[in-house]
């Protein structure tokens, strides 16, 4: 079983969703106690691990995480909505922790 090694995001100062993206990261750091380490606009380490568009093109902000093995494994990628359309931290936080306890479980 791997151990998440740090959270990872990708951001710009600039992004309308970076503090909000900042502060969902620094929450699950806290939670599992490893560090957060802050990219700016690293386009190219998104499009080889993060989610990218149809034509290969990153986004910002994305949240990835390292895992003690070395792995790259997306975390959250855009913002989960609620059935209304409006950003929901209660949906990111439970994708965010779940696509962490699946990779760390090895899946």
């Amino acid at each position: 079983m791997a151990k998440l090694d740090r959270l990872i995001l990708v951001t710009a100062d600039h992004h309308p969703l970076h503090k909000y993206f900042k502060e969902l990261s620094e929450e699950l750091g806290r939670r599992y106690g490893v560090p957060v380490e802050v990219r700016v606009e690293d386009y190219l380490f998104l499009i080889e691990h993060g989610d990218t568009d149809e034509y290969g093109m990153a986004w910002l902000p994305q949240l990835l995480a390292r895992l003690d093995t070395g792995k790259i494994v997306r975390v959250l990628t855009k913002p989960v909505l609620d059935s209304l359309g409006n950003i929901s931290k209660e949906n990111d936080l439970r994708t965010s922790i779940e696509n962490i306890e699946k990779a760390i479980a090895g899946g």
